[in-house]
């Protein structure tokens, strides 16, 4: 058992983001391993990118999009984690996911939302499956052993409040990208950073 340090992540990610899934299992271990506590926060990347002068993919220069695509497929071999850079439904909106993840973290608690955190991450970028489809998202539930009213309760008015004031304070604290990890007021962008993460979390 490791001594706990007592330190809180924010982990702020968009449910369609290939970063996040491609760090998720590393970041799961490194904040299992310091003893942290991680809180779960899905954001709505489309209020935050205008604030933050991101773009959203299509609008993006097609270097940078021709760039994304080689990198993706860089780390998908380099970590060892199946990935098709260019999925069947992507861009794909997110909004119900992030809620039906906010719904598990809310009833089920912080580790079964990082689980079904994974479940949407696969159903995107590896398992060719539209997570925009409230049927998908309840499959997914129940494949993580929850309670099939997830789905639901994740349209409660609760859920929705809860993703608006994430996605504000994560605007509020300047994240930009997705995933970000918080730590002390301290930002980490992307799956790249997760050696700072892990840095940052020794006493």
């Amino acid at each position: 058992m490791h001594m706990s340090t007592g330190k809180t992540i924010d982990y702020y990610f968009a449910p369609q983001s290939p970063w996040t899934y491609l760090g998720h299992s590393r970041f799961e271990a490194i904040a299992a391993a310091a003893g942290a506590t991680v809180r779960v926060r899905p954001i709505d990347m489309g209020s935050v990118f205008p604030v933050s002068g991101g773009l959203p993919l299509g609008k993006r220069a097609p270097q940078r999009q021709a760039y994304r695509l080689v990198d993706l497929a860089r780390y998908s071999k380099h970590l060892g984690l199946p990935l098709n850079v260019k999925p069947k439904f992507f861009p794909v909106a997110s909004d119900d996911a992030a809620r039906v993840i906010i719904a598990v973290d809310m009833h089920d608690g912080t580790e079964a939302a990082m689980r079904m955190c994974a479940a949407v991450f696969q159903a995107v970028w590896v398992q060719e499956r539209n997570i925009g489809d409230p049927k998908v998202l309840d499959s997914l539930v129940v494949e993580c052993g929850l309670s099939p009213k997830r789905g639901e309760q994740s349209q409660s008015q609760a859920v929705q409040e809860r993703y608006e004031a994430y996605t504000q304070e994560a605007i509020d604290i300047q994240v930009f990208g997705a995933p970000s990890y918080v730590i002390d007021g301290e930002i980490f962008w992307g799956q790249d950073r997760l050696d700072f993460v892990e840095r940052a979390l020794r006493p």
